[in-house]
């Protein structure tokens, strides 16, 4: 079987918090449930009991959540989660899902274990693809018949699969397409950024979908499936501008699918500058 080097991990990101800003890090620990201390919490809305997501209230992308410590290794690991105006909490602190939902003007609690029968994330199917109709990504389909909500990965906080990564060959060829727009991997909110350098081109992770990536000490990433996109990766966050650019890029060009979802088949340790091997 053909085991060739495609890459070396560009970043590691995690996300403690489901839909905020989440911490960029010089390794992570792989286990078959994704990153340690990914998705870790979620918000539930208190109107309609669903999950938060940054697909319907933007404004998540204006908080962050950051561990002190390191998740499952320290006892005393906690969520730090900065506000929009800068203060700072901690998801245990008394008062803390009052403090996110005055800060995000919306009733919300901290959830810190998805339900046992599964999960519901809130959406708005008029706007999930920015201004592209839902029908031009999903043929047939209008605003009025689709769901106003998708399910999560059962058990989990997670949307697809417990561990997500992207190319940068991928963002080179979308900038190619789509010049006057900025594909910064921030948008697309990955775990595993990959620099597949130069030489590579297109839709590069559409080479991987067959075969199985080793990364790291041990790390196997297996199932891989394209990674559907949508208005999140338009919305405003930190230094970059609302964009709907973005999606209609991706829709028009690759069915708005860009990056991959996979499995974890074997856990390890992950660190910037691993280099990563396609094998298949």
């Amino acid at each position: 079987m053909l085991r060739r080097q495609i890459g070396v991990v560009k970043e590691l990101r995690r996300f403690p918090v489901k839909s905020m800003l989440g911490e960029k890090m010089p390794e992570l620990a792989i286990t078959k449930a994704g990153a340690v201390g990914d998705r870790a919490l979620a918000l539930r809305d208190l109107e309609n009991r669903r999950i938060v997501s940054a697909k319907k209230f933007p404004a998540m992308l204006s908080f962050r959540a950051e561990w002190e410590g390191e998740p499952g290794a320290s006892p005393d690991a906690r969520i730090r989660i900065t506000l929009p105006v800068g203060r700072a909490i901690h998801a245990d602190d008394p008062g803390a899902s009052e403090a996110i939902s005055a800060a995000l003007a919306h009733r919300v609690q901290l959830e810190r274990a998805p339900h046992p029968n599964g999960e519901r994330a809130g959406i708005d199917p008029r706007t999930v693809f920015g201004d592209v109709p839902i029908g031009n990504v999903i043929p047939g389909m209008t605003p009025e018949a689709a769901p106003d909500f998708f399910n999560l990965m059962h058990g989990t906080f997670f949307d697809s699969a417990p561990i997500h990564l992207l190319a940068t060959g991928t963002l080179e060829h979308l900038s190619r397409i789509a010049p006057g727009s900025n594909f910064d991997p921030r948008r697309f909110r990955a775990n595993i950024l990959v620099d597949t350098g130069a030489a590579a081109s297109g839709f590069v992770e559409d080479g991987w979908l067959s075969g199985t990536l080793e990364v790291g000490d041990g790390v196997r990433i297996t199932g891989m499936k394209p990674a559907l996109r949508c208005v999140m990766t338009t919305h405003p966050q930190e230094n970059l501008s609302r964009d709907l650019a973005v999606l209609r890029a991706a829709v028009r060009h690759h069915n708005a699918d860009v990056g991959i979802f996979a499995s974890v088949d074997s856990p390890g340790r992950v660190r910037n500058g691993d280099p990563v091997f396609l094998v298949g």
